[in-house]
C-alpha cells in the first residue's frame, strides 16, 4: 500500500506549483492513462524506486480572507489524521506570518514526520533569510523553488527517507477487498450492516458518524471477502465543511487498498460532482467499479425510470462506461444480494487471463478488418498481441510505426476486447509498442 503525502500551508505559498512538479516527474515515466485527469488535487508521484500518493490541499479552499484560517487549521487537522508524511509550504519572500504560527503549532503536536519546506529561494541571499524558519520550532527546513525545481531533489529524497516501514496485512489466506464508498450520508454504513445482519456501525443522519475505516470479515451466502467500510469523515468541528475534500481524502486510503470499490450514490440526490470525484479515484487507481444507487424507494418512480437514471449516469462517467451500476435499497434490502454478485463478478473480471493464442485469433482478424488509420502515406501494421501479466488488465500490441497509432484508435480496441470478454467494471490499459 502507498506512503500518502499531504502538502499542507497558507495560500499562495506555491503547494500546487510543487504538488504539479511531484506529480508530473511521475508521467513523465509512466504511460499517461488515457481520459482525462478529473482530480487536480490527488495523484501518484514516484521517487528513487518508491511510489506514493500526494495531496495537495490548496485547491479546496474557497471563500474569501477571514474564512481562509479556520478552512486551513481544518485541513491540517484533517492531512494529520489521514497522511503518513506531511509537507508544510512556507515562503521565504513573505517571512514567518500569523497563519504560518497557527500551522506550526498543530504540527509541533504531531507524532508523524513533518518536512518544512522553504519556498522561492534562489539565491543566496534568501539562503540566509530561510534562517528566520528556525523559529517555527519544527527543526531542520528544505529550501526550493517549485517555479523552477531547484532543491527538490533533496526535498524528495528526505521525503523517502522519511516514510514509516510499511508492516503488510499477513491473512492465512488472501481475501479480496471491497471498499464501500462514496459521500457522507449517501447509504454506506446502512448497506454494511443490511449485509451483516447487525447494526455493527452506528447510523444517524449526520453526515460523517463513521469514524475511521473499519474493516469487516463477510462470509455469508457462499461469499467470503473483507468489507473495507470508509463511510463519511471525522467530525472535527460543527462547521459545515466542504465535503468535498473530506469525502475524497478519507477514501483515498481506502480505495488504494481495495480490489473493488462499491460506489454508494443516494438516489435522492443523482451522481453528483463529489460521486465523481471518487469514481475517478478508484478507475485512476485501476480498481475494480460498481455503483450501488441506494435510496431507490424513495424516489417517485412516474418521473424517473432505471433507465433513464441509469442513461443520465453512464453519460457522466464517459468513456469508461462498462460499469455494472444497480439500483438497491439498504432499508429494504432490496436487491443486497445481487449488489454482492456483482461485485464478486468485477473481482474475477479483474483477475481474468487470456491466453495469447486466443486473444492473437480475435484480435488480428479484428484489426484486419479495421486497420489503423494511414498517416502521412504510412501504413501501421499490428501482427501480434498479448495480455501483459499483470495485477489490472493490460494489453499490448506491436506495430511497425507504433507512433501513428492514436487515442481513438487505442479506443476502439478497447472496445472490442470488451465486447468479447467480461471486463465489466474494470478499467483496462492498452499499448501499442515498437515490434
Amino acid at each position: 500500500m502507498n506512503n500518502i503525502v499531504a502538502i499542507v500551508g497558507r495560500p499562495n505559498v506555491g503547494k500546487s506549483t510543487l504538488f504539479n512538479r511531484l506529480i508530473k516527474r511521475r508521467e513523465a515515466i509512466v504511460d499517461s492513462v488515457s481520459g482525462v485527469t478529473r482530480d487536480r488535487n490527488y495523484g501518484k508521484s514516484e521517487w528513487n524506486g518508491q511510489e506514493f500518493s500526494v495531496i495537495d490541499t490548496g485547491g479546496y479552499i474557497k471563500g474569501s480572507d477571514d474564512v481562509f484560517e479556520s478552512e486551513i487549521r481544518k485541513q491540517v487537522e484533517l492531512a494529520i489524521d489521514e497522511a503518513d508524511v506531511i509537507i508544510f509550504v512556507v515562503d521565504v519572500e513573505e517571512g514567518i506570518t500569523p497563519m504560518d504560527d497557527t500551522v506550526a503549532k498543530l504540527l509541533r503536536k504531531v507524532k508523524k514526520p513533518v518536512l518544512l519546506a522553504v519556498n522561492k529561494v534562489d539565491n543566496a541571499m534568501r539562503e540566509k533569510d530561510a534562517i528566520e524558519f528556525y523559529n517555527l520550532g519544527l527543526g531542520d527546513y528544505y529550501t526550493f523553488a517549485s517555479i523552477s525545481g531547484s532543491g527538490t531533489g533533496d526535498l524528495m529524497d528526505a521525503l523517502v527517507e522519511s516514510f514509516p516501514e510499511r508492516q503488510e496485512p499477513v491473512d492465512e489466506v488472501e481475501l479480496p477487498r471491497f471498499a464501500v464508498v462514496g459521500r457522507p450520508n449517501a447509504g454506506k454504513s446502512s448497506f454494511i450492516n443490511a449485509l451483516i445482519g447487525q447494526d455493527r456501525f452506528m447510523v444517524t443522519d449526520i453526515a460523517g458518524t463513521t469514524r475511521d475505516s473499519i474493516d469487516t470479515k463477510f462470509d455469508r451466502f457462499g461469499f467470503e471477502f473483507n468489507l473495507v467500510d470508509t463511510a463519511g469523515i471525522r467530525r472535527k468541528a460543527k462547521v459545515k465543511e466542504d465535503l468535498e475534500f473530506y469525502s475524497v481524502m478519507r477514501s483515498v486510503r481506502a480505495i488504494e487498498y481495495a480490489d473493488v470499490c462499491i460506489l454508494i450514490i443516494d438516489a435522492t440526490r443523482g451522481f453528483e460532482g463529489q460521486d465523481q470525484s471518487i469514481f475517478w479515484l478508484a478507475e485512476k487507481n485501476r480498481k475494480g467499479v460498481v455503483i450501488l444507487v441506494n435510496k431507490w424507494d424513495l424516489v417517485e418512480k412516474e418521473t424517473m425510470s432505471t433507465r433513464d437514471y441509469e442513461e443520465k449516469i453512464r453519460k457522466e462517467l464517459m468513456p469508461f462506461t462498462d460499469v455494472p451500476i444497480l439500483f438497491v435499497s439498504a432499508l429494504t434490502k432490496q436487491r443486497l444480494l445481487k449488489a454482492l454478485e456483482a461485485t464478486v463478478q468485477v473481482f474475477e473480471n479483474k483477475k481474468q487471463r487470456i491466453p495469447t493464442s486466443k486473444f492473437n485469433d480475435y484480435m488480428l482478424k479484428v484489426i484486419e478488418g479495421y486497420p489503423p488509420p494511414a498517416l502521412k502515406g504510412k501504413y501501421v501494421k499490428i501482427k501480434y498481441c498479448m495480455q501483459l501479466p499483470t495485477p489490472t488488465p493490460q494489453f499490448v500490441f506491436f506495430a511497425n510505426l507504433p507512433q501513428y497509432v492514436k487515442e481513438p484508435y487505442k479506443r476502439f480496441l478497447e472496445n472490442k476486447i470488451r465486447e468479447k470478454w467480461d471486463f465489466s467494471g474494470v478499467p483496462i490499459d492498452v499499448y501499442i509498442r515498437e515490434k
